[in-house]
């Protein structure tokens, strides 16, 4: 007769319960009713691949369109210079029209001609002198006309001491160094939409858990108003499952909004006009990875900050080559030519010679000022590999802490699993309370959103790893040998 209570309280509870407790096995997916917020993300999303958001990104962002420009641009420059120290021909042409106009003193021909006639004879002087017409004190002659020419040039710098040469270094050396920095931003935007791919996808795969954690709340807390009218539990309890459940709402709610704000960013990220829905899930792979040091021996031979200092280097190289040619001699070669129709044309043509003895700028403090770039562009290389080891290794560790964290987290899913079903079958029999069954319901999701929390740093870790090593284009390839996925939905 002692048993008949505990068997008629068993009884009642059962007979309340049901409805909720179909959902309550932890093996099964949570029931939703009308009254259960909608996914975080529209059914009518539009799923994306990672390999496809970053065929947007590549072809949409205007930072990589930016880069790509500058490398171009420097490329250009580089061409419109290969053919500097050659010949320059030149062609001159002039049209002119002139008029001149001028008073000519004819005093002198008038004293000349006065002395000829001296120097004669009378009788025969007399008689010329009576002859000659008188010539007038002076002439005024005005003299109008148009006139053309042309002529040809020619000017070769046969020795320029190597400067032409050191020209075409520097500008090479500025092209690798805008390559490098493409190259750069191409990492930096590879990584930054894995953080923004699979941020929304952490973001929605949060919202799911926290809508499915809320259904079965919401079913908890309906069935302890049952209880109360039963007379089976207190006002307490049913006051606790209510608080449970408001509290529950509004991380739904929160979830919600904080994976439609992913969603946004991503969409943002890669121009997209509608949201997306990741179709790749998280992930994280149960082999380590490969040593470290081979990490860090990839990275100190492609990593584009590595590249930049390199060519840092050789445009420094070549400021101190252009500096030591402007010491020696140049030696040019000249010629013109006249482009005429009337006679015979002129032209010259010849050797022109140039060294300074004697500048007012300082050329041995210049070149020594070069060399000073030198080897300070040695020491920044030296700093930049170490700085890129000790990258590669902090995010190396940081990959293989997530990837063992996460595997360590499995034995608290489980824990929370069992816990779940526990209370659930307590909660059957009469010996459990829904606030412990809701407690247990809240921790499992909490629990399964930790974990996904983990798998995403996972993620974001290779991905630096990743741009450290100058491979962010490898992503790809380790998500596809992961064989850990997290979807979205729990099964």
């Amino acid at each position: 007769m002692s048993h008949r209570p505990l068997f008629h309280r068993c009884s009642a509870v059962l007979a309340l319960l049901l409805p909720a407790l179909a959902g309550a096995a932890p093996s099964q997916p949570a029931r939703t009713t009308s009254s259960v917020p909608e996914p975080a993300l529209s059914p009518g999303s539009q799923p994306i691949s990672f390999a496809q958001a970053r065929q947007w990104l590549l072809a949409r962002s205007d930072r990589l369109g930016a880069a790509t420009s500058e490398v171009e641009s420097a490329r250009l420059r580089r061409q419109a210079m290969q053919g500097l120290g050659g010949p320059t021909v030149a062609v001159t042409g002039m049209a002119y029209h002139y008029s001149v106009s001028a008073d000519v003193s004819l005093d002198p021909a008038r004293h000349t001609l006065s002395n000829i006639l001296e120097l004669l004879p009378p009788q025969l002087g007399s008689a010329i002198g009576g002859r000659l017409p008188q010539l007038p004190s002076s002439v005024h002659l005005q003299r109008e006309a148009s006139r053309a020419s042309a002529s040809m040039s020619l000017m070769w710098p046969l020795y320029t001491g190597g400067l032409g040469d050191a020209v075409r270094d520097g500008l090479d050396a500025q092209a690798d160094e805008a390559q490098a920095d493409a190259s750069g931003t191409e990492g930096s935007q590879d990584t930054l939409l894995v953080q923004r791919y699979f941020g929304a996808q952490l973001a929605a795969r949060a919202a799911e858990l926290r809508r499915q954690a809320l259904a079965g709340v919401r079913e908890h807390a309906d069935a302890a108003d049952r209880m109360l009218q039963a007379g089976v539990i207190s006002e307490l309890e049913r006051l606790q499952a209510r608080a449970a459940l408001a509290d529950a709402e509004q991380q739904a709610r929160k979830a919600g909004d904080d994976a439609r704000l992913a969603a946004t960013a991503l969409a943002r990220t890669i121009k997209s006009p509608a949201l997306l829905q990741p179709s790749n899930s998280l992930f994280v792979s149960t082999r380590p990875l490969a040593p470290l040091s081979d990490f860090i021996a990839q990275a100190q031979q492609q990593h584009p900050g590595l590249a930049k200092v390199q060519a840092k280097r050789r445009q420094a190289g070549a400021l101190h080559d252009a500096q030591e040619a402007l010491r020696r001699p140049q030696v040019l070669g000249f010629g013109l030519h006249e482009l005429t129709t009337q006679g015979k044309p002129n032209w010259v043509a010849g050797l022109a010679v140039r060294y300074t003895l004697w500048d007012s700028v300082d050329r041995d403090l210049l070149a020594a000022a070069t060399q000073k770039q030198l080897d300070q562009a040695d020491q920044t290389e030296q700093q930049a590999l170490s700085d890129i080891a000790l990258l590669v290794e902090k995010h190396w560790l940081a990959v293989e802490q997530a990837r063992t964290q996460y595997l360590a987290q499995q034995a608290q899913e489980d824990l929370a699993r069992e816990l779940l079903r526990l209370r659930s079958a307590a909660l059957k029999e009469g010996t459990g309370t829904p606030l412990e069954l809701i407690d247990a319901r809240l921790n499992l999701a909490r629990v399964q959103t930790e974990r996904a929390q983990t798998a995403n740093q996972y993620v974001q870790a290779l991905a630096a790893l990743l741009e450290a090593g100058g491979r962010a284009g490898d992503f790809e390839r380790h998500m596809a040998q992961a064989d850990i996925q997290i979807p979205t939905q729990s099964p």
